[in-house]
């Protein structure tokens, strides 16, 4: 693979993860493509921008830079599509846009992530894996990748194998508040012995 395409793989993956949210506990997998902008009372004030979920459970965590809402280039390509679909809960729909992105563009990060995530959400665990596992492909195991792959376990319930990915992601990134976040999760999932909904 060439640098350039190493690259942009890495930029594209980056620029996700930053976006998504890693599948964190209080929003989970349907904000991984939702980016919020909360309009203030006055209309000359800026947006103000959430990504993601609290790092910590009950934890306020850090504060969250404003960011633009938002907007793509083309609003009817498959990848935006996708996103629009899976942030209004429509799984079945963002599956389809995400794996029409990812037949026409196969080496897309970005779209791989979001067919994982479509997978996971409608309880395709067998796709999600070849999802993740072309995406780890792609991108290698990055910490955002294995959270997000660390997620996906603790959707079925296989809190072994959540255990074991996630701490890999936090050998990687040791402050990352999305994996200690969702380490916080499977701990109090494996206490309650219920999988993650």
């Amino acid at each position: 693979m060439s640098v350039g395409v190493k690259r942009s793989v890495a930029f594209a993956v980056a620029g996700l993860v930053w976006l998504t949210g890693c599948e964190t506990t209080s929003t989970r997998l349907p904000d991984i493509f939702n980016l919020k902008a909360e309009k203030v009372a006055n209309n000359a004030e800026e947006a103000t921008g959430s990504v993601g979920a609290h790092p910590a459970v009950g934890d306020s965590g850090p504060a969250v830079e404003p960011v633009p809402p938002f907007t793509p280039s083309n609003p009817n390509d498959d990848l935006s599509l996708g996103r629009m679909n899976f942030r209004q809960g429509n799984y079945g729909l963002a599956e389809r846009y995400f794996r029409r992105a990812v037949e026409s563009g196969p080496r897309e990060a970005e779209a791989w992530l979001g067919l994982a995530a479509s997978y996971d959400r409608l309880h395709r665990f067998d796709l999600a894996d070849r999802a993740y596992g072309r995406l780890i492909g792609l991108s290698g195991r990055t910490p955002e990748i294995l959270n997000n792959q660390g997620y996906s376990y603790m959707l079925r319930g296989d809190f072994r194998h959540a255990r074991e990915i996630l701490a890999e992601a936090q050998a990687k990134d040791p402050a990352n508040p999305y994996i200690a976040n969702n380490l916080a999760l499977l701990e109090e999932s494996v206490r309650t012995r219920k999988a993650v909904r």
